[in-house]
């Protein structure tokens, strides 16, 4: 398999063991989220590290080792990006495979589950055009407050939404236009997510312009703008001014 396609398959098979687990009916809330992250990941390590043993691997739910900033290339996974809304139910949750090199993220995939798709950095799709009235994805729970000031600035409808990969998803799928953050975040948060949307040519760095780079020995990547191109220079200027209170 290439990376593509095992990123992909890896992806949609922790995908599908997610929702077993969650159809069993043997857990629910906390503790159903808790199982479908054991689970998905111990199947993503295992899997990783039968493929591709001599790349480097960064998850969530496993122990870091500093081994990996001695790799080239390293996987970043998170198994169930969205643990809340996965517990909950809810379909705004996704499964994230990412690859980068030399702190790129030049390869990821991310499913969404709920919906049946797979988004690839090798496959992309078109992405519909912006509407007159541009939406922004924050998060349901803690919407930044310069994601708050950005969409009041462009007079932006806000679209809360639960994941990280789901949001950033949405740009693509047509459902938002801007997804900024800056409530924290690590690098499995938005490192397949970023593969994905660069290989659809939409807009993705830091909220200061920088790129994002990976596979640091602090994981700690706590924002995160995601667009489309031609919004990105507005959205970075609208930050730039932002004061807070």
């Amino acid at each position: 398999m290439t990376d593509a396609d095992l990123a992909a398959h890896l992806a949609q098979v922790a995908g599908q063991l997610l929702i077993t687990v969650r159809q069993s009916g043997a857990v629910s809330g906390k503790a159903l989220g808790k199982a479908g992250d054991a689970t998905a990941n111990q199947f993503l390590v295992h899997a990783l590290q039968h493929q591709r043993p001599e790349d480097g691997l960064l998850s969530e739910e496993s122990k870091d080792t500093l081994e990996r900033l001695d790799q080239r290339r390293v996987w970043i996974v998170d198994p169930v990006d969205g643990t809340r809304e996965y517990g909950e139910a809810r379909a705004d949750w996704a499964v994230h495979v990412g690859l980068a090199v030399d702190g790129a993220p030049v390869l990821g995939a991310v499913a969404l589950p709920d919906a049946g798709v797979v988004y690839r950095s090798d496959a992309p799709v078109a992405v519909p055009p912006a509407p007159e009235k541009l939406r922004m994805v924050v998060s349901r729970t803690r919407p930044a407050a310069e994601a708050l000031f950005v969409a009041e600035r462009l007079g932006a409808e806000l679209v809360p939404m639960g994941s990280a990969g789901a949001k950033a998803m949405a740009v693509i799928r047509g459902e938002a236009d801007i997804y900024l953050h800056s409530g924290g975040q690590f690098e499995w948060d938005s490192c397949a997510p970023a593969a994905v949307v660069l290989a659809h040519g939409l807009h993705a760095s830091r909220i200061d312009g920088a790129p994002l780079v990976y596979n640091q020995r602090d994981t700690y990547l706590p924002d995160l703008l995601i667009c489309r191109p031609e919004h990105a220079a507005q959205v970075l200027a609208l930050v730039a001014e932002y004061q807070p209170a």
